[in-house]
Protein backbone atom coordinates (compact mmCIF):
# COMPACT_ATOMS: atom_id res chain seq x y z
CA UNK A 1 0.00 0.00 0.00
CA UNK A 2 0.90 3.86 -0.14
CA UNK A 3 1.64 5.69 2.89
CA UNK A 4 0.86 9.63 2.79
CA UNK A 5 1.99 10.70 6.11
CA UNK A 6 1.03 13.78 8.13
CA UNK A 7 -1.22 15.25 5.28
CA UNK A 8 -2.40 18.62 6.41
CA UNK A 9 -6.32 18.84 6.49
CA UNK A 10 -7.93 21.66 7.02
CA UNK A 11 -10.27 23.27 9.09
CA UNK A 12 -12.96 25.86 8.41
CA UNK A 13 -11.49 28.16 11.39
CA UNK A 14 -8.43 28.41 9.46
CA UNK A 15 -6.31 25.37 12.13
CA UNK A 16 -4.57 22.72 10.29
CA UNK A 17 -5.00 18.57 11.86
CA UNK A 18 -2.48 15.91 10.23
CA UNK A 19 -3.48 12.36 8.46
CA UNK A 20 -1.91 9.19 7.71
CA UNK A 21 -3.52 8.11 4.07
CA UNK A 22 -3.04 4.28 3.52
CA UNK A 23 -4.23 3.92 -0.09
CA UNK A 24 -4.12 0.82 -2.45
CA UNK A 25 -0.75 0.02 -4.26
CA UNK A 26 -1.06 -0.40 -8.08
CA UNK A 27 0.09 -4.13 -8.00
CA UNK A 28 -2.75 -4.37 -5.42
CA UNK A 29 -5.51 -2.60 -7.31
CA UNK A 30 -6.08 -0.67 -10.40
CA UNK A 31 -5.47 3.25 -9.76
CA UNK A 32 -8.43 5.28 -9.37
CA UNK A 33 -10.95 6.66 -6.70
CA UNK A 34 -12.14 4.60 -3.42
CA UNK A 35 -14.13 4.65 -0.60
CA UNK A 36 -12.72 6.35 2.46
CA UNK A 37 -12.56 4.16 5.87
CA UNK A 38 -12.14 7.48 8.39
CA UNK A 39 -11.40 8.05 11.89
CA UNK A 40 -10.48 10.78 13.87
CA UNK A 41 -9.52 10.57 17.80
CA UNK A 42 -6.68 11.37 20.56
CA UNK A 43 -4.78 8.30 21.03
CA UNK A 44 -2.41 9.12 17.98
CA UNK A 45 -2.18 7.64 14.93
CA UNK A 46 1.31 6.97 14.71
CA UNK A 47 1.59 5.05 18.05
CA UNK A 48 1.57 1.66 17.29
CA UNK A 49 -1.06 -1.45 19.55
CA UNK A 50 2.28 -2.97 21.26
CA UNK A 51 3.26 0.74 22.85
CA UNK A 52 -0.05 2.18 23.39
CA UNK A 53 -1.45 -0.71 25.10
CA UNK A 54 0.96 -3.55 25.99
CA UNK A 55 -0.99 -5.93 27.45
CA UNK A 56 -3.70 -5.72 24.78
CA UNK A 57 -0.77 -6.60 22.13
CA UNK A 58 0.37 -9.12 23.97
CA UNK A 59 -2.97 -11.29 24.40
CA UNK A 60 -3.82 -10.46 20.78
CA UNK A 61 -0.47 -12.20 20.61
CA UNK A 62 -1.47 -14.94 22.56
CA UNK A 63 -5.06 -15.50 22.10
CA UNK A 64 -5.89 -15.05 18.43
CA UNK A 65 -2.51 -15.67 16.30
CA UNK A 66 -4.75 -15.78 13.39
CA UNK A 67 -5.21 -11.81 13.40
CA UNK A 68 -1.16 -11.98 12.46
CA UNK A 69 -1.51 -14.34 9.82
CA UNK A 70 -3.49 -11.60 7.97
CA UNK A 71 -1.26 -9.04 8.66
CA UNK A 72 2.08 -7.71 9.38
CA UNK A 73 0.07 -5.22 12.18
CA UNK A 74 3.23 -2.68 11.80
CA UNK A 75 -0.02 -0.27 11.32
CA UNK A 76 -1.70 -1.49 13.94
CA UNK A 77 -3.18 1.16 16.02
CA UNK A 78 -5.56 0.88 19.36
CA UNK A 79 -9.52 0.73 18.07
CA UNK A 80 -8.76 1.60 14.22
CA UNK A 81 -8.65 -0.79 11.28
CA UNK A 82 -5.28 -2.30 10.26
CA UNK A 83 -5.05 -0.51 6.80
CA UNK A 84 -3.37 -3.83 5.46
CA UNK A 85 -6.58 -5.56 5.36
CA UNK A 86 -8.28 -2.93 3.93
CA UNK A 87 -6.26 -1.27 0.82
CA UNK A 88 -5.84 -4.50 -0.81
CA UNK A 89 -9.21 -4.57 -1.02
CA UNK A 90 -9.92 -1.16 -2.79
CA UNK A 91 -10.14 1.17 0.39
CA UNK A 92 -8.47 4.02 1.60
CA UNK A 93 -8.00 4.21 4.92
CA UNK A 94 -7.68 7.87 6.73
CA UNK A 95 -6.57 8.71 9.98
CA UNK A 96 -6.53 11.52 11.76
CA UNK A 97 -5.45 13.05 14.94
CA UNK A 98 -7.83 15.04 16.54
CA UNK A 99 -7.11 18.69 17.72
CA UNK A 100 -4.16 19.19 20.01
CA UNK A 101 -3.40 15.69 19.96
CA UNK A 102 0.03 13.87 18.49
CA UNK A 103 0.47 15.52 15.27
CA UNK A 104 -2.47 18.24 15.53
CA UNK A 105 -1.83 21.55 16.88
CA UNK A 106 -4.68 23.41 18.76
CA UNK A 107 -6.69 23.13 21.97
CA UNK A 108 -7.53 19.65 23.23
CA UNK A 109 -11.00 19.66 23.46
CA UNK A 110 -11.77 15.85 23.08
CA UNK A 111 -15.54 14.23 22.98
CA UNK A 112 -16.68 18.10 22.15
CA UNK A 113 -18.67 19.93 19.51
CA UNK A 114 -15.52 21.54 18.35
CA UNK A 115 -14.16 17.87 17.86
CA UNK A 116 -17.18 16.77 15.92
CA UNK A 117 -17.32 20.12 13.95
CA UNK A 118 -13.75 18.93 12.89
CA UNK A 119 -14.65 15.44 12.05
CA UNK A 120 -17.32 17.04 9.80
CA UNK A 121 -14.75 19.37 8.22
CA UNK A 122 -12.29 15.98 7.66
CA UNK A 123 -14.87 14.04 6.16
CA UNK A 124 -15.62 16.55 3.62
CA UNK A 125 -11.97 17.30 2.81
CA UNK A 126 -11.42 13.37 2.07
CA UNK A 127 -14.65 13.43 -0.22
CA UNK A 128 -12.92 15.49 -3.06
CA UNK A 129 -9.47 14.27 -2.60
CA UNK A 130 -8.34 12.53 -6.32
CA UNK A 131 -7.89 9.11 -4.64
CA UNK A 132 -11.82 9.62 -3.22
CA UNK A 133 -14.80 7.96 -5.09
CA UNK A 134 -16.60 10.62 -2.32
CA UNK A 135 -18.05 7.84 -0.07
CA UNK A 136 -17.02 8.22 3.31
CA UNK A 137 -17.73 5.12 5.50
CA UNK A 138 -16.72 5.47 9.42
CA UNK A 139 -15.23 2.11 11.61
CA UNK A 140 -13.66 1.77 14.74
CA UNK A 141 -13.91 0.71 18.11
CA UNK A 142 -14.47 2.52 21.35
CA UNK A 143 -13.77 6.27 21.19
CA UNK A 144 -13.68 5.91 17.50
CA UNK A 145 -17.04 3.90 17.69
CA UNK A 146 -18.72 6.44 19.90
CA UNK A 147 -18.07 9.53 17.85
CA UNK A 148 -19.79 8.30 14.78
CA UNK A 149 -22.91 8.83 16.31
CA UNK A 150 -22.24 12.61 16.89
CA UNK A 151 -20.84 12.49 13.27
CA UNK A 152 -23.55 10.77 11.39
CA UNK A 153 -26.41 13.18 13.39
CA UNK A 154 -24.42 16.42 12.02
CA UNK A 155 -24.80 14.95 8.51
CA UNK A 156 -22.12 15.24 6.61
CA UNK A 157 -22.62 15.22 2.92
CA UNK A 158 -20.23 12.54 1.59
CA UNK A 159 -21.03 10.16 4.80
CA UNK A 160 -22.64 7.07 3.21
CA UNK A 161 -22.14 4.83 6.20
CA UNK A 162 -21.30 3.76 10.03
CA UNK A 163 -19.78 0.63 11.31
CA UNK A 164 -19.71 1.72 15.19
CA UNK A 165 -17.90 -1.49 16.87
CA UNK A 166 -19.30 -1.47 20.82
CA UNK A 167 -19.15 2.36 20.97
CA UNK A 168 -21.89 3.93 23.47
CA UNK A 169 -23.79 7.34 22.41
CA UNK A 170 -25.09 8.26 25.77
CA UNK A 171 -22.05 10.76 26.91
CA UNK A 172 -23.78 10.99 30.42
CA UNK A 173 -25.37 7.66 31.29
CA UNK A 174 -22.79 5.74 29.46
CA UNK A 175 -19.48 7.31 29.37
CA UNK A 176 -19.46 9.40 31.76
CA UNK A 177 -21.89 8.96 35.00
CA UNK A 178 -23.34 5.45 35.11
CA UNK A 179 -26.30 5.50 37.26
CA UNK A 180 -25.44 9.27 37.67
CA UNK A 181 -22.45 7.62 39.64
CA UNK A 182 -19.00 8.94 38.04
CA UNK A 183 -17.63 6.84 36.60
CA UNK A 184 -14.14 7.78 38.04
CA UNK A 185 -11.87 4.93 37.77
CA UNK A 186 -11.92 4.52 34.07
CA UNK A 187 -12.00 8.35 33.52
CA UNK A 188 -9.26 9.32 35.66
CA UNK A 189 -7.18 6.60 34.21
CA UNK A 190 -8.29 6.94 30.29
CA UNK A 191 -7.78 10.84 30.81
CA UNK A 192 -3.58 10.51 32.26
CA UNK A 193 -2.48 7.54 29.69
CA UNK A 194 -4.37 7.78 26.72
CA UNK A 195 -5.22 11.38 26.50
CA UNK A 196 -2.63 13.41 28.17
CA UNK A 197 0.53 11.21 26.98
CA UNK A 198 -0.14 12.38 23.69
CA UNK A 199 -1.43 15.77 23.99
CA UNK A 200 0.42 17.89 21.29
CA UNK A 201 3.40 19.11 22.72
CA UNK A 202 3.81 16.73 25.70
CA UNK A 203 7.90 17.07 25.52
CA UNK A 204 7.82 13.72 28.05
CA UNK A 205 5.60 11.61 26.36
CA UNK A 206 6.73 8.03 26.07
CA UNK A 207 5.41 7.36 23.18
CA UNK A 208 6.62 7.49 19.16
CA UNK A 209 6.04 6.94 16.10
CA UNK A 210 5.81 3.57 14.45
CA UNK A 211 7.85 5.24 11.24
CA UNK A 212 10.56 7.69 12.63
CA UNK A 213 10.62 6.44 16.30
CA UNK A 214 10.78 10.41 16.77
CA UNK A 215 8.34 11.94 19.39
CA UNK A 216 4.82 11.28 18.86
CA UNK A 217 3.83 14.71 20.02
CA UNK A 218 5.21 16.93 17.55
CA UNK A 219 8.09 19.08 17.43
CA UNK A 220 6.68 21.71 19.75
CA UNK A 221 8.14 21.50 23.77
CA UNK A 222 5.08 23.10 26.19
CA UNK A 223 5.65 23.82 29.80
CA UNK A 224 2.97 21.66 32.01
CA UNK A 225 1.50 25.16 32.49
CA UNK A 226 1.40 25.57 28.88
CA UNK A 227 -0.37 22.23 28.39
CA UNK A 228 -2.86 22.79 31.00
CA UNK A 229 -4.25 26.35 29.56
CA UNK A 230 -4.31 24.21 26.28
CA UNK A 231 -6.11 21.89 27.04
CA UNK A 232 -9.95 21.29 28.65
CA UNK A 233 -10.18 20.44 31.99
CA UNK A 234 -12.12 17.25 31.44
CA UNK A 235 -12.37 15.57 34.46
CA UNK A 236 -13.33 19.22 36.18
CA UNK A 237 -15.87 19.75 34.04
CA UNK A 238 -17.68 16.82 34.98
CA UNK A 239 -17.37 16.60 38.52
CA UNK A 240 -18.64 20.35 38.46
CA UNK A 241 -21.79 18.53 36.48
CA UNK A 242 -23.19 15.92 39.07
CA UNK A 243 -26.09 16.49 36.82
CA UNK A 244 -27.18 16.01 33.15
CA UNK A 245 -28.24 19.03 31.39
CA UNK A 246 -27.25 20.84 28.07
CA UNK A 247 -23.58 20.15 28.09
CA UNK A 248 -23.61 16.39 28.30
CA UNK A 249 -26.77 16.55 26.12
CA UNK A 250 -24.58 18.28 23.15
CA UNK A 251 -22.14 15.61 23.60
CA UNK A 252 -25.08 13.02 23.16
CA UNK A 253 -25.94 12.02 19.32
CA UNK A 254 -29.71 13.15 18.60
CA UNK A 255 -30.40 10.00 17.09
CA UNK A 256 -33.17 10.70 14.68
CA UNK A 257 -30.89 12.46 12.78
CA UNK A 258 -29.34 9.64 11.85
CA UNK A 259 -30.36 7.63 8.45
CA UNK A 260 -27.61 6.48 6.73
CA UNK A 261 -27.17 2.79 6.44
CA UNK A 262 -25.43 1.27 9.69
CA UNK A 263 -24.22 -2.17 11.04
CA UNK A 264 -23.93 -1.86 14.74
CA UNK A 265 -21.74 -4.49 17.01
CA UNK A 266 -22.09 -4.33 20.45
CA UNK A 267 -20.48 -6.75 22.95
CA UNK A 268 -21.78 -8.10 26.40
CA UNK A 269 -17.94 -7.97 27.87
CA UNK A 270 -18.39 -3.97 27.56
CA UNK A 271 -19.98 -3.41 31.27
CA UNK A 272 -19.83 -0.07 32.39
CA UNK A 273 -18.88 2.36 29.39
CA UNK A 274 -20.46 0.99 25.85
CA UNK A 275 -22.81 -1.96 26.13
CA UNK A 276 -25.86 0.28 26.86
CA UNK A 277 -25.73 2.78 24.65
CA UNK A 278 -24.61 0.73 21.80
CA UNK A 279 -27.66 -1.24 21.89
CA UNK A 280 -30.24 1.95 22.26
CA UNK A 281 -28.11 3.66 19.87
CA UNK A 282 -29.08 0.79 17.45
CA UNK A 283 -32.67 1.45 18.56
CA UNK A 284 -32.84 4.87 18.19
CA UNK A 285 -31.21 6.00 14.94
CA UNK A 286 -33.60 6.34 12.27
CA UNK A 287 -32.25 4.25 9.33
CA UNK A 288 -34.06 2.22 7.38
CA UNK A 289 -31.01 0.16 6.55
CA UNK A 290 -29.26 -0.98 9.83
CA UNK A 291 -28.17 -4.06 11.73
CA UNK A 292 -27.43 -4.87 15.14
CA UNK A 293 -25.34 -7.86 16.36
CA UNK A 294 -24.16 -8.19 19.65
CA UNK A 295 -21.45 -10.50 20.70
CA UNK A 296 -19.28 -12.25 22.80
CA UNK A 297 -15.69 -12.06 24.06
CA UNK A 298 -12.91 -8.85 23.83
CA UNK A 299 -14.41 -6.12 21.77
CA UNK A 300 -11.25 -5.69 20.96
CA UNK A 301 -9.90 -8.60 20.10
CA UNK A 302 -13.29 -9.54 18.01
CA UNK A 303 -13.17 -6.41 16.06
CA UNK A 304 -9.95 -7.72 14.07
CA UNK A 305 -10.72 -11.45 13.58
CA UNK A 306 -10.56 -11.81 10.12
CA UNK A 307 -14.27 -13.15 9.80
CA UNK A 308 -15.20 -9.97 11.31
CA UNK A 309 -13.17 -7.34 9.03
CA UNK A 310 -14.84 -9.81 6.28
CA UNK A 311 -18.17 -8.90 8.11
CA UNK A 312 -17.00 -5.28 7.92
CA UNK A 313 -16.28 -5.15 4.29
CA UNK A 314 -19.13 -6.72 2.96
CA UNK A 315 -21.22 -4.36 4.51
CA UNK A 316 -19.00 -1.42 3.46
CA UNK A 317 -18.88 -3.10 -0.12
CA UNK A 318 -22.65 -2.49 -0.37
CA UNK A 319 -22.70 0.89 0.45
CA UNK A 320 -19.23 2.29 -0.15
CA UNK A 321 -18.82 0.58 -3.32
CA UNK A 322 -22.53 -0.51 -4.41
CA UNK A 323 -22.01 -4.14 -4.85
CA UNK A 324 -24.86 -6.27 -4.76
CA UNK A 325 -23.36 -9.04 -2.35
CA UNK A 326 -26.93 -9.82 -1.03
CA UNK A 327 -25.90 -8.15 2.36
CA UNK A 328 -29.67 -6.77 3.09
CA UNK A 329 -30.62 -10.81 3.46
CA UNK A 330 -28.08 -10.21 6.66
CA UNK A 331 -30.49 -10.54 9.81
CA UNK A 332 -31.59 -7.39 11.30
CA UNK A 333 -30.49 -8.46 14.81
CA UNK A 334 -27.66 -11.25 16.06
CA UNK A 335 -27.29 -12.22 19.51
CA UNK A 336 -24.92 -14.62 20.73
CA UNK A 337 -26.08 -16.86 23.84
CA UNK A 338 -23.00 -17.41 26.35
CA UNK A 339 -22.72 -20.61 27.70
CA UNK A 340 -21.77 -21.41 31.26
CA UNK A 341 -18.18 -22.40 29.50
CA UNK A 342 -17.28 -18.95 27.87
CA UNK A 343 -18.12 -20.38 24.94
CA UNK A 344 -21.03 -19.60 22.45
CA UNK A 345 -24.46 -21.79 23.33
CA UNK A 346 -26.13 -20.86 20.41
CA UNK A 347 -26.45 -17.87 18.06
CA UNK A 348 -30.02 -15.97 18.08
CA UNK A 349 -31.49 -14.34 14.58
CA UNK A 350 -34.06 -11.87 14.71
CA UNK A 351 -35.41 -8.39 13.61
CA UNK A 352 -35.94 -7.27 17.02
CA UNK A 353 -34.76 -5.72 20.12
CA UNK A 354 -35.20 -7.90 22.42
CA UNK A 355 -35.42 -10.67 20.92
CA UNK A 356 -38.94 -12.06 20.13
CA UNK A 357 -40.97 -14.27 22.32
CA UNK A 358 -38.81 -13.18 25.49
CA UNK A 359 -40.50 -13.75 28.79
CA UNK A 360 -40.11 -11.22 31.45
CA UNK A 361 -39.39 -13.27 34.75
CA UNK A 362 -39.46 -12.14 37.89
CA UNK A 363 -37.71 -13.47 40.83
CA UNK A 364 -39.03 -11.82 44.15
CA UNK A 365 -36.44 -10.93 46.46
CA UNK A 366 -37.45 -12.48 49.99
CA UNK A 367 -35.43 -10.39 52.32
CA UNK A 368 -35.75 -12.58 55.46
CA UNK A 369 -33.99 -15.87 53.87
CA UNK A 370 -31.62 -13.45 51.23
CA UNK A 371 -33.26 -15.84 48.37
CA UNK A 372 -34.74 -15.22 45.31
CA UNK A 373 -38.29 -17.21 44.82
CA UNK A 374 -40.41 -17.62 42.05
CA UNK A 375 -43.83 -16.03 43.90
CA UNK A 376 -43.53 -12.51 46.11
CA UNK A 377 -43.50 -13.31 49.53
CA UNK A 378 -46.22 -12.60 51.92
CA UNK A 379 -44.70 -11.40 54.86
CA UNK A 380 -42.78 -8.20 55.40
CA UNK A 381 -39.18 -8.61 55.89
CA UNK A 382 -35.96 -6.28 55.83
CA UNK A 383 -32.26 -6.90 55.31
CA UNK A 384 -29.41 -4.52 56.13
CA UNK A 385 -25.94 -4.15 54.57
CA UNK A 386 -23.77 -1.58 55.25
CA UNK A 387 -22.78 0.42 52.32
CA UNK A 388 -18.82 0.03 52.24
CA UNK A 389 -18.75 -3.65 52.19
CA UNK A 390 -19.64 -6.86 50.50
CA UNK A 391 -23.13 -6.05 50.72
CA UNK A 392 -26.08 -8.50 50.56
CA UNK A 393 -26.59 -11.49 48.67
CA UNK A 394 -29.89 -12.92 46.99
CA UNK A 395 -29.51 -16.11 45.88
CA UNK A 396 -31.99 -18.37 43.98
CA UNK A 397 -32.49 -22.41 44.38
CA UNK A 398 -30.84 -24.59 42.04
CA UNK A 399 -32.47 -24.25 38.59
CA UNK A 400 -34.90 -26.90 38.51
CA UNK A 401 -34.87 -26.68 34.43
CA UNK A 402 -32.21 -25.00 31.78
CA UNK A 403 -32.86 -21.69 31.75
CA UNK A 404 -31.82 -19.10 28.78
CA UNK A 405 -31.30 -15.17 29.01
CA UNK A 406 -30.42 -12.76 26.66
CA UNK A 407 -31.21 -9.04 26.63
CA UNK A 408 -32.28 -5.95 29.30
CA UNK A 409 -32.38 -6.41 32.96
CA UNK A 410 -34.15 -4.59 35.47
CA UNK A 411 -34.21 -4.62 39.93
CA UNK A 412 -36.95 -3.53 41.18
CA UNK A 413 -36.07 -1.99 44.91
CA UNK A 414 -37.50 -0.88 47.76
CA UNK A 415 -34.64 0.98 49.45
CA UNK A 416 -33.54 3.04 52.34
CA UNK A 417 -30.47 4.44 54.00
CA UNK A 418 -28.87 6.38 57.12
CA UNK A 419 -27.78 9.02 55.50
CA UNK A 420 -29.27 11.53 53.22
CA UNK A 421 -28.70 9.42 49.76
CA UNK A 422 -27.38 6.54 48.70
CA UNK A 423 -25.84 4.64 45.51
CA UNK A 424 -26.68 0.91 44.35
CA UNK A 425 -24.38 -1.35 42.58
CA UNK A 426 -25.92 -4.45 41.37
CA UNK A 427 -24.16 -7.35 40.00
CA UNK A 428 -25.80 -10.82 38.81
CA UNK A 429 -24.11 -13.48 38.90
CA UNK A 430 -24.62 -17.32 38.05
CA UNK A 431 -22.95 -20.77 40.14
CA UNK A 432 -22.28 -23.92 39.01
CA UNK A 433 -23.73 -26.74 41.20
CA UNK A 434 -20.04 -26.98 43.18
CA UNK A 435 -20.19 -23.49 43.94
CA UNK A 436 -17.94 -22.46 41.09
CA UNK A 437 -18.88 -18.73 39.83
CA UNK A 438 -19.84 -18.22 36.28
CA UNK A 439 -17.33 -15.89 34.23
CA UNK A 440 -16.93 -14.46 30.95
CA UNK A 441 -13.42 -13.33 29.31
CA UNK A 442 -14.10 -9.50 28.93
CA UNK A 443 -12.37 -6.13 27.50
CA UNK A 444 -13.17 -5.23 31.26
CA UNK A 445 -12.34 -8.50 33.13
CA UNK A 446 -10.72 -11.50 33.01
CA UNK A 447 -13.40 -12.76 35.00
CA UNK A 448 -16.22 -10.98 34.24
CA UNK A 449 -20.16 -11.57 35.86
CA UNK A 450 -23.28 -12.11 34.10
CA UNK A 451 -24.06 -8.39 34.04
CA UNK A 452 -23.83 -5.10 36.20
CA UNK A 453 -26.14 -2.12 36.67
CA UNK A 454 -25.75 1.08 39.11
CA UNK A 455 -28.09 4.05 40.60
CA UNK A 456 -27.70 7.22 42.48
CA UNK A 457 -31.05 6.74 44.56
CA UNK A 458 -31.59 10.96 44.71
CA UNK A 459 -31.37 10.44 40.97
CA UNK A 460 -34.46 7.90 40.44
CA UNK A 461 -37.11 10.02 38.87
CA UNK A 462 -37.78 8.32 35.63
CA UNK A 463 -39.08 9.82 32.21
CA UNK A 464 -42.25 8.48 31.78
CA UNK A 465 -42.31 8.18 28.14
CA UNK A 466 -39.42 6.54 27.65
CA UNK A 467 -39.47 3.86 30.39
CA UNK A 468 -40.65 0.61 29.77
CA UNK A 469 -41.46 -2.73 31.95
CA UNK A 470 -37.19 -4.04 30.98
CA UNK A 471 -35.89 -0.52 30.14
CA UNK A 472 -35.82 2.27 32.99
CA UNK A 473 -34.93 5.96 31.62
CA UNK A 474 -33.83 8.29 34.18
CA UNK A 475 -33.97 11.86 33.17
CA UNK A 476 -31.00 12.61 36.04
CA UNK A 477 -31.78 16.49 35.86
CA UNK A 478 -32.64 16.44 39.32
CA UNK A 479 -31.55 15.13 42.64
CA UNK A 480 -34.16 14.45 45.73
CA UNK A 481 -32.36 13.65 48.55
CA UNK A 482 -33.12 10.91 51.14
CA UNK A 483 -34.60 11.88 54.75
CA UNK A 484 -32.56 8.83 56.93
CA UNK A 485 -34.98 5.93 57.19
CA UNK A 486 -36.81 6.97 53.60
CA UNK A 487 -38.34 3.66 51.88
CA UNK A 488 -38.26 4.59 48.61
CA UNK A 489 -38.90 2.50 44.99
CA UNK A 490 -36.49 2.68 42.37
CA UNK A 491 -36.08 0.60 39.26
CA UNK A 492 -32.63 0.03 38.71
CA UNK A 493 -31.18 -0.74 35.22
CA UNK A 494 -28.81 -3.88 35.29
CA UNK A 495 -26.93 -3.33 31.90
CA UNK A 496 -28.44 -5.93 29.11
CA UNK A 497 -26.68 -9.82 29.81
CA UNK A 498 -26.54 -13.27 28.01
CA UNK A 499 -26.45 -16.31 29.93
CA UNK A 500 -27.36 -20.03 29.32
CA UNK A 501 -27.26 -22.40 32.49
CA UNK A 502 -27.97 -25.56 32.90
CA UNK A 503 -30.52 -27.34 35.39
CA UNK A 504 -28.31 -27.13 38.61
CA UNK A 505 -27.21 -24.20 38.50
CA UNK A 506 -28.25 -20.91 40.36
CA UNK A 507 -28.40 -17.17 39.85
CA UNK A 508 -27.62 -14.65 42.65
CA UNK A 509 -27.89 -10.74 42.55
CA UNK A 510 -25.05 -8.92 44.53
CA UNK A 511 -26.63 -5.19 46.18
CA UNK A 512 -23.56 -2.94 47.20
CA UNK A 513 -23.25 0.50 48.40
CA UNK A 514 -19.84 0.52 46.50
CA UNK A 515 -18.05 -1.27 43.40
CA UNK A 516 -17.98 -4.99 43.25
CA UNK A 517 -14.53 -7.00 43.78
CA UNK A 518 -14.83 -10.37 43.93
CA UNK A 519 -13.88 -11.76 47.52
CA UNK A 520 -10.49 -13.54 47.59
CA UNK A 521 -9.20 -11.55 43.68
CA UNK A 522 -6.27 -9.68 43.92
CA UNK A 523 -4.85 -7.45 41.47
CA UNK A 524 -6.30 -4.05 39.26
CA UNK A 525 -8.90 -6.47 37.80
CA UNK A 526 -11.30 -8.55 40.46
CA UNK A 527 -14.34 -7.72 39.37
CA UNK A 528 -15.21 -4.69 38.24
CA UNK A 529 -11.40 -3.62 36.47
CA UNK A 530 -10.65 0.20 36.35
CA UNK A 531 -14.33 0.58 35.73
CA UNK A 532 -15.11 1.62 39.09
CA UNK A 533 -16.96 4.39 40.99
CA UNK A 534 -14.12 5.81 43.89
CA UNK A 535 -14.10 9.23 43.63
CA UNK A 536 -14.57 10.83 47.31
CA UNK A 537 -15.71 14.15 45.56
CA UNK A 538 -18.41 12.58 44.00
CA UNK A 539 -19.56 10.44 46.98
CA UNK A 540 -18.32 12.01 50.01
CA UNK A 541 -18.92 9.62 52.93
CA UNK A 542 -21.09 11.40 54.65
CA UNK A 543 -23.97 10.34 51.68
CA UNK A 544 -22.68 7.27 50.71
CA UNK A 545 -21.77 5.59 53.72
CA UNK A 546 -23.72 4.28 56.53
CA UNK A 547 -26.14 1.41 56.45
CA UNK A 548 -28.48 0.28 53.50
CA UNK A 549 -31.61 -1.23 54.02
CA UNK A 550 -33.50 -3.41 51.18
CA UNK A 551 -37.15 -4.55 51.76
CA UNK A 552 -39.65 -7.35 50.62
CA UNK A 553 -43.00 -9.09 50.82
CA UNK A 554 -46.29 -7.28 51.61
CA UNK A 555 -46.72 -3.87 49.54
CA UNK A 556 -43.33 -3.83 48.74
CA UNK A 557 -42.80 -6.19 46.07
CA UNK A 558 -38.87 -6.07 45.20
CA UNK A 559 -37.92 -8.57 42.31
CA UNK A 560 -35.52 -9.36 39.64
CA UNK A 561 -36.91 -9.08 36.24
CA UNK A 562 -34.79 -11.09 33.56
CA UNK A 563 -35.13 -11.75 29.72
CA UNK A 564 -35.80 -15.59 29.75
CA UNK A 565 -35.81 -16.75 25.81
CA UNK A 566 -37.94 -19.36 24.77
Amino acid sequence: MILDKDIAVPMRDGATLRANVFRPSVENETPGKYPVLMTLGPYGKDVHLSQFMPEAWEALKRRHPEVLKASSCKYLVFETPDPEVWTPHGYVVVKVDSRGSGKSPGRLDVNSPAEFRDFHDAIEWAAVQPWSNGKIGLLGISYYAAGQWMIAAERPPHLAAMLPWQGTYDFYRDRTRQGGILGAGFLHRWWNRSVLRNQHGNPDTPLVDIDTGARNTGPASFSPEQLEANREDYIGNLLARPLNGPWYEERSAKLDRIQIPALVVANWGGLGLHLRGTILGYLGIASEDKWLKVQSGSYFFTFLLPANVALQRKFFDRYLKGIDNGWEQEPKVEVQVRAADDSVARTVRDTQWPLSGTKWARLYIDASNRSLVASAPEKQSSADYPAIGEGITFNTPPLDRPLELAGPIKAKLFVSSSSNDMDLFATLRAFDPGGKEVTFFSAVEPKAPVSQGWLRVSQRKLDAERSTEWQPWHTHDQARKLTPGEIVEVDLEIWPGSASLPAGYRLALTLQGKDFERPGESGPQRGSGWFLHDDPRDRPPASFGGTHTVYSGGGRGSYLLLPELP
